[in-house]
């Protein structure tokens, strides 16, 4: 068992400020001199509060699942996906033939 640490204000007040503006308990650690498991039992103990932003992974479109089932011809996702940056950009799809396989007028 290590030997018992003396803990003054200016470490405390290090370790809220650095966890409140999102640092890890290793980064806190590096800076004070002082192992990570140590910072986190006495973050504990002083109550800190903070920390990093966990990064969350983006919301899954249903249009961007590979299983759905495939989309119309014209469908405004798939028009718009084959249309940017081109003249069409903007511009309404056109079917060329109606279901019935007579030709648009």
């Amino acid at each position: 068992m290590g030997e018992r640490r003396n803990w003054n204000e200016t470490a405390d007040n290090t370790i809220r400020r650095m966890r409140a503006g999102g640092a890890t308990w290793a980064a806190i650690g590096d800076v004070l001199g002082l192992s990570r498991n140590t910072i986190i039992e006495r973050g504990r103990r002083i109550q800190a509060v903070g920390g990093p932003v966990p990064v969350r992974k983006p919301v899954r479109l249903p249009e961007d699942d590979p299983n759905r089932e495939p989309l119309r011809a014209g469908h405004p996702i798939s028009w718009g996906i084959l249309t940017r940056g081109t003249v069409l950009e903007g511009v309404a799809f056109v079917p060329l033939a109606d279901e019935g396989g007579e030709c648009a007028r």
